[in-house]
């Protein structure tokens, strides 16, 4: 068992050890049980090999809407949600899940990351995938499109509750995203909530070495609780 407190677990320490699998179990046993969109929110920008990798930092909330009309002004409130986002900002672009147009790209994650944004949570397009990609700047997203957003879709508001596939994602809230899925911890239970994930993945060694010497499965379920 460790014997780490909540207050020590890092944000490093969270990218390093636990995943969003083993998050959403924590929640699920907290009562929590609808905090990952079962929509699916790919990851566009890591390599192959890449598997191992987890997002972990606090979400920088925008809420996005279609249009159909010519707007001077579309980036107005995209530009001014990036310039104000902080170190270990994860973006989150909640569009409905349209695909309309490329919400994000090479540029905004460039900007992104002057400001100490970490990564990218986009309920619909992207594009500029390759470029992305060679800056190794993580984003999940629902699909690529070509087209830009101008005129398509904008920015309507930031920093204030979003939803995406119903799931409720507060300005603040601790976001874990890896191959598996998107997991958002509510602010309310984040201690109680790492605190048992950091000692699953702990028991969840034991266990896994156990079967791995040889013990059954249902024998290691029985003595150390933990699938």
């Amino acid at each position: 068992m460790s014997t780490t407190s909540p207050e020590q677990i890092t944000l490093a320490m969270i990218r390093e050890s636990l995943y969003s699998a083993v998050v959403c179990d924590a929640l699920d046993a907290l009562g929590y049980t609808h905090q990952s969109p079962r929509v699916q929110l790919s990851p566009m920008t890591l390599p192959p090999t890449a598997t191992s990798y987890t997002l972990a930092g606090r979400a920088k909330t925008t809420l996005w809407a279609d249009f159909a009309h010519e707007d001077p002004h579309t980036y107005e409130k995209e530009l001014l949600a990036v310039d104000s986002c902080r170190a270990d900002d994860v973006v989150i672009a909640a569009a409905g899940g349209s695909l309309r147009s490329a919400i994000w790209g090479e540029l905004l994650s460039t900007a992104a990351r002057n400001r100490g944004c970490v990564g990218a949570i986009v309920d619909g397009a992207v594009r500029d995938v390759r470029r992305m990609t060679e800056m190794q700047f993580p984003v999940f997203a629902r699909g690529r499109c070509v087209y830009d957003s101008m005129n398509r879709q904008r920015v309507i508001n930031a920093d204030v509750p979003v939803e995406i596939d119903g799931v409720g994602f507060c300005p603040g809230d601790l976001v874990i995203a890896d191959i598996d899925g998107v997991v958002v911890v509510p602010q309310a239970v984040e201690a109680q909530a790492i605190r048992a994930a950091w000692e699953k993945v702990h028991a969840e060694n034991v266990t896994r070495q156990a079967i791995q010497e040889g013990m059954q499965a249902t024998a290691a379920y029985e003595k150390y609780g933990i699938l």
